[in-house]
Formats: structure tokens, C-alpha cells, sequence
């Protein structure tokens, strides 16, 4: 059977108010170790930030410190629809002038009409890749492919077939009001990846226009079906020098540089290839910004406020306050480089309160001596000579290596976290054994009390009936 407890009920003391104070008295650690968790996790919080604000710092060094993050380059075309350009890095600065007569084309051939679900007959398609020359055929590397068909196959169901079999061309069907047509096409373009369709026809005339046959495409013998395009290798001159391909996608004919030829040129289109000074300077831009933001994020974590009395969360940490010194400090130093050993020399100047400002004109001057200014960045040697991204993306990574500086520091901080969370538990865990202990114990004062006031209350009854019967 539930019973109602209500402590103090039998002597009139205020129990609960009592055992209240007492455990809140036994709480009292908490407090302190609650703000000492808060500090501790805003300082990791702010270690956290570090950490991004490093690793991008490390990237942002990374590219300025390999000869690959100098050797980006722009081309560009007089005529984009006609000649496109792309540039891979460290193509040599040149400029070109091109002419296309021809494009290349991938041969195209359709059948004739043939009536909607028609039969063609059954049989098997041998298809073959190669070069024509007038109507003699020249059978390319590859076998040919065979494809078998069916008398109940539709014709489209004969495009499924030739577009599983791998053969090189591709097939669909066309259907308008005189009925359908297969047509097909060689998968590449260039005068060697034609092809021809020969046919084995199971009503035993194979160059006929009944059946199978209908589908062939063999000018040397029969012809079932009709060349609409004829399979060619593009043309084009470049400074008045006569080129082929067989693709109108040029990669291999000039290094570096890969070509577009998209249409046939009325007058020449004139290429270029420079240096992108422009991505090169945007790369030193994003390194400046990358330190600017963990300068800054470290000056207000470890500074104090005297207007607002409020301190950063890493106000007094050696840890931070060694790492800001020592970033300046690199920022500071010189390389073995030449003619440019300092980052001031280009026009990236230190500021009061330690952040980087980039003096335009001069760093574009620096620009114009592209070696010099690589050589800045990238100069091999010592931790004390050799180029700034190679120097700070080496502080970058050993920062936040496991052994690192801010990794230690961020596993001290979580490590001291879990302690202060188990004391934290004790002390809740103290206090709720001292409130179970102090409720037993003023219960069993309550219930004391009680017992005496009653009995007291018993004997000044009998008292007072005694008195009443002898007076």
C-alpha cells in the first residue's frame, strides 16, 4: 500500500528546508567545475576554429610551393565557335594562327523505307570498320562483328541487336508517313573508322533488295542501303601548315595545347598562350587571407578588452600565444631567393596587429618577373631559407600532425574535459547520497519527536484527570 511522506509533519521542524540546504551545501563544487567545463569547451571550440584556420593556411601554401602553382596558363581564340582552346599547365607562352577547311565526320548510311512491323527476313549482318576509297573497301585492325537476326525480329529490335554487339557504330530507327528506315553510324569520326554492312541472307540472295539484304551497305557488290555522310578526317592549316585528323578534337598536335575545331574557318583564327598572372596572383591573394583570418582569430582569442572587461578564451595560453608569435615571425623572415628574399619585396607588408596587406602595384611589378617571384615561394632548403609556401605549409602540417602542437593542445583540453565531466558526476553523486542519508536520518528525528509529544500530551491528560478526581 502507497504511503504520503511529509517530513517533519510529527515535530513541526522544516525538514525538507533543512535536507535542502544541507545537499545544496554538498552541490556547492559543481558550480566551479560547471564554469571551469564552460571555459574549457569554448577553449576547445576555439581550437577547433585553429585547426580549420591552419589547414587552410597549409593549402593555401601548398600551392604556392611547387612549380605547378606558377605554371598555370590562359589561351584564348578569336573565334571560340569556330576554334576552342584549353591550355594544360606549363604549356609554353605562344600564339598561333588556324585555318579549318574540313571537319571530320563520322560515316552515316539509312536504308530504304521499309513498311511499319514489316518483316526483313532472317539472315546475319557482318559489320566491319575500315576505309573506303571510291567503292573499294580496306578492312581496318578489328575483326568483323556479326550480328544474327531472326525472321520475327522487327527492325527495331535488329538497332538493339547491332547497338549490343559492340561493333562500332551505332543504330536507330527513323519512321515517318512512307514507313521506317534503320539508320546507322560509326561511332567516331575520320576517314579509318568507316564501315561497311555485308550481309548473309537466308533467302539465299544476298544482294538482292528483298530480305536482309535491304540493309547492306557494300558499294563494291550491292548496295541495300544509301551513304548519307561520308566518313572524313578534318582539315585545317596552322601558321600555313597543312594538318589532318581524324578526330576534330586536337590533343596531340601541339603540347599542351588542345584544340576544338567546331566549324569550318572563312578567315584564320588566332590562338594565344600566356601566363595566368591573374590565377597566379589570386593564389597569393587566398595564401594573405588564409593568415589574415587565423591572426585574427588568434589576436581576439588571446587578447583582454579593458572597455569590456571581457578576456578572449585564450587569454594566457601559452600555446596560442607562441603560435601567433611564431606565424609572425615566418612571416618575417627571408629565403635563400633572389632577386626577392622577403615577402615585402613583392608587396606583402606586415600591418599593426600583425596582419598582411598586399601593396597591388608592386606585387603586379613582381608578376612581371614570374621566376623571381616563384623562386620566393618555392626555393628548397633549410626551415630557415627555403620559400614561403614550402616553409609554412611544413609549420602547417607539423602543427597539426598527431604530435603537433595544436593537436596536443586540443587532446589536453578534451582529456581535461572528461576528468572535470567524472567529478562533476561524484559530486552529483555525493550530493544524492546525502540527501537519501539526511531524509532517513530527520525522519527518524520527526518520528522521535512525535513519539515524546504524544506521550508528553498522555501524561498532562492522566495529570489533569487526576487532578479533576482528587480535587
Amino acid at each position: 500500500m502507497s504511503t504520503i511522506s511529509s517530513p517533519g509533519l510529527a515535530s513541526g521542524i522544516d525538514v525538507k528546508s533543512i535536507v535542502s540546504q544541507l545537499v545544496a551545501l554538498e552541490r556547492a563544487p559543481l558550480a566551479p567545475l560547471q564554469t571551469q567545463a564552460n571555459s574549457m569547451q569554448s577553449k576547445l571550440s576555439v581550437y577547433g576554429s585553429i585547426k580549420s584556420m591552419v589547414a587552410s593556411l597549409g593549402d593555401a601554401a601548398a600551392k604556392l610551393s611547387t612549380s605547378a602553382g606558377w605554371n598555370t596558363v590562359t589561351a584564348t581564340s578569336s573565334n571560340t565557335a569556330a576554334v576552342g582552346v584549353t591550355a594544360a599547365a606549363g604549356a609554353a607562352s605562344t600564339s598561333l594562327s588556324i585555318e579549318v577547311q574540313q571537319l571530320a565526320k563520322a560515316q552515316s548510311t539509312a536504308s530504304a523505307a521499309i513498311p511499319l512491323g514489316g518483316s526483313m527476313g532472317s539472315g546475319s549482318l557482318s559489320i566491319q570498320l575500315g576505309g573506303w576509297s571510291g567503292n573499294t573497301f580496306t578492312p581496318g585492325a578489328g575483326a568483323a562483328v556479326n550480328v544474327a537476326v531472326e525472321a520475327t525480329d522487327t527492325l527495331t529490335q535488329i538497332a538493339a541487336k547491332i547497338n549490343e554487339a559492340g561493333a562500332g557504330v551505332s543504330a536507330t530507327v527513323l519512321r515517318d508517313a512512307s514507313g521506317e528506315r534503320l539508320l546507322m553510324r560509326s561511332n567516331d569520326t575520320g576517314e579509318e573508322k568507316a564501315f561497311r554492312v555485308q550481309v548473309t541472307d537466308d533467302d539465299g540472295l544476298p544482294n538482292d533488295a528483298a530480305g536482309l539484304s535491304r540493309l547492306a551497305y557494300d558499294p563494291g557488290t550491292a548496295t541495300g542501303a544509301t551513304r548519307t555522310q561520308q566518313a572524313l578526317n578534318a582539315l585545317a592549316t596552322v601558321n600555313n601548315v597543312a594538318i589532318t585528323s581524324a578526330s576534330n578534337k586536337l590533343s596531340d598536335a601541339l603540347p599542351g595545347l588542345t584544340l576544338q575545331l567546331s566549324q569550318v574557318t572563312t578567315a584564320p583564327v588566332e590562338i594565344g598562350v600566356s601566363n595566368d598572372t591573374a590565377a597566379m596572383k589570386k593564389n597569393v591573394e587566398a595564401f594573405v587571407t588564409a593568415y589574415n583570418t587565423l591572426n585574427t582569430m588568434l589576436t581576439n582569442a588571446i587578447k583582454y578588452n579593458p572597455e569590456t572587461k571581457v578576456a578572449g578564451s585564450l587569454q594566457g595560453d601559452s600555446t596560442a600565444i607562441g603560435l601567433q608569435n611564431a606565424l609572425r615571425g615566418m612571416m618575417r623572415s627571408v629565403t635563400a631567393s633572389s632577386p626577392f628574399s622577403r615577402l615585402a619585396d613583392v608587396g606583402i607588408l606586415a600591418q599593426e596587429g600583425g596582419n598582411l596587406e598586399i601593396k597591388a602595384d608592386k606585387l603586379d611589378a613582381a608578376l612581371n618577373d614570374l621566376d623571381g617571384l616563384k623562386a620566393l615561394f618555392t626555393t628548397a632548403g633549410d626551415a630557415g631559407s627555403q620559400g614561403f609556401g614550402l616553409k609554412i605549409k611544413s609549420f602547417a602540417d607539423g602543427l597539426l600532425s598527431v604530435d603537433g602542437l595544436v593537436s596536443t593542445r586540443t587532446e589536453s583540453l578534451q582529456s581535461a574535459v572528461k576528468r572535470n565531466t567524472k567529478e562533476q558526476d561524484k559530486v552529483i553523486e555525493r550530493a544524492a547520497r546525502a540527501e537519501v542519508r539526511l531524509l532517513a536520518q530527520y525522519n527518524a528525528m520527526d518520528a522521535a519527536v512525535g513519539r515524546l509529544n504524544g506521550l508528553s500530551a498522555f501524561v498532562n491528560q492522566q495529570v489533569t484527570l487526576w487532578n479533576k478526581n482528587t480535587g
